[in-house]
């Protein structure tokens, strides 16, 4: 047995909030990374061109002795220089002499690095009895008074202490702002989710009215995605009560059509004579042929499936030949000729059964009034894309054909009151039932290449 619809199932705007979620997250995570990636970089980066800058300024301010050494001035370009145990230290060496900052006596600083004349170097983070620290080495070749080259390197030290107080305090405020944009993005994303799914909430809602009664259909002004499924759904919900109604007629049609026969048979049975066996019989009969008509008749109306919303496409042409062939076979002392101009792309959308129905009553008036010829038309009415088409068939004859002033009347026919009526009245009500049914049109014109009448029937494209 299958599950409760919907029990199980994720609702649309669950989806769509899951959706905008994992989406919102995938986004923002990588948004954070690269963001995250570019800061650290960029801190690097700095210090690298600041320990660069402290390095250069010690150039700019230090000076050669005769005896080769290097003189460093005593004012360092940032106080730290200064301090022990700062986090900043320099040092100097060749081959001749070393030089550190005071901040790194009694330190055990990583300042050897073996520097070619005119290299610059930078390292980190490096591991160190001080923790991670960064370096920038800068290889020097000083030619003094006497011509001589003094080759030495400038080593500027700094912990990482500070890029990764910056990177972390970076981080925080990153995630902290990407997190409130988070959230504040799904507060709104629900609420468009709300207001976008706000006509599907309506359609439910309508839609259980209808169940319960308090509605009859749906009402119109849906968005363009929904009107489709709207207007389908207004008509499927009208089909069926066409269909229930048509029923409903049909049976009280047949009870009050049945009333008379057989009244007339209980009335000549009580009153009749065992002499009069023959008229009796014949009084049986005659009603009893009457009575078949009248359900043959009343069936054939309540077999009109009338419109529908989803049927499957039938094509004309293959059913038109086995038809006029019969009426050719009963009306074959008037030598008829039927004609046929037919769109082979023509479809009806319906039962077959109110096709033939549709077709051979028209035919049928149209031999039984002809002198000689009959046209049969049909036609495809264009629509736009994804949607249905319609059909247009005309049946023509060159017989007297109808005045004018008696063609509404004829149309009317087909209504309770006349139904018993034989001969071509009761193939004309059956069209004009079929046709009602199906939403169509029919109307009577005079035919203006054959000059008799002109039924056209006309079924306009769906929505």
């Amino acid at each position: 047995m299958d599950p409760p619809a919907g029990r199980g199932v994720l609702s649309l705007q669950g989806r769509q909030l899951l959706a905008a979620a994992l989406g919102l997250v995938a986004f923002l995570s990588l948004t954070g990374f690269a963001l995250d990636r570019a800061f650290s970089e960029a801190a690097v980066s700095n210090l690298r061109e600041r320990l660069q800058t402290y390095a250069h300024a010690y150039l700019a301010g230090a000076d050669l002795a005769r005896g080769g050494e290097l003189i460093i001035p005593e004012v360092p370009p940032e106080p730290r220089f200064l301090t022990g145990g700062s986090g900043l230290y320099a040092a100097v060496r060749s081959d001749s002499f070393t030089w550190e900052s005071p901040s790194a006596i009694s330190r055990k600083v990583p300042s050897e690095m073996d520097l070619a004349m005119g290299e610059v170097r930078f390292e980190g983070p490096i591991d160190s009895d001080e923790g991670p620290v960064y370096r920038l080495g800068l290889g020097v070749a000083w030619t003094s008074e006497a011509d001589e080259d003094v080759d030495f390197s400038i080593v500027i030290v700094e912990t990482a202490e500070a890029v990764d107080a910056q990177v972390a305090v970076f981080r925080r405020t990153l995630w902290a702002y990407l997190g409130a944009a988070a959230a504040l993005l799904l507060a709104v994303q629900i609420l468009i989710s709300r207001w976008s799914l706000q006509p599907l909430r309506a359609v439910v809602v309508e839609l259980a009215e209808v169940e319960r009664g308090k509605r009859e259909r749906l009402r119109g002004g849906y968005p363009r995605e929904l009107a489709l499924l709207t207007n389908n759904i207004n008509e499927l919900i009208d089909s069926e009560r066409e269909h229930l109604m048509r029923y409903r007629n049909t049976l009280g049609d047949l009870a009050h059509s049945l009333k008379t026969p057989l009244a007339v048979l209980r009335t000549r049975i009580e009153d009749g004579s065992a002499d009069d066996i023959d008229g009796l019989r014949e009084d049986v009969r005659s009603q009893v042929a009457r009575m078949d008509g009248i359900v043959a008749y009343q069936l054939a109306r309540a077999a009109t499936t009338g419109h529908q919303v989803f049927a499957a496409p039938i094509a004309i042409d293959p059913h038109v030949e086995s038809l006029v062939q019969s009426l050719e076979k009963v009306y074959a002392r008037k030598n008829v000729l039927c004609e046929f101009d037919l769109d082979p792309t023509a479809r009806f959308y319906g039962e077959l059964g109110d096709l033939l129905e549709l077709l051979g009553n028209l035919l049928e008036n149209a031999f039984k009034w002809a002198n000689h010829r009959v046209l049969l038309s049909t036609q495809t009415l264009t629509v736009a894309p994804q949607r249905r088409a319609g059909l247009l068939i005309s049946v023509e004859d060159d017989g007297p054909g109808i005045p004018p002033e008696k063609v509404e009347h004829l149309l009317q026919r087909g209504v309770r009151g006349d139904e018993r009526v034989q001969g071509h009245g009761i193939g004309l009500s059956i069209v004009q039932d079929i046709v009602r049914a199906y939403r169509g049109e029919l109307s009577v014109e005079r035919s203006e290449e054959l000059g008799g009448a002109r039924f056209v029937l006309r079924f306009s494209p769906a929505g």
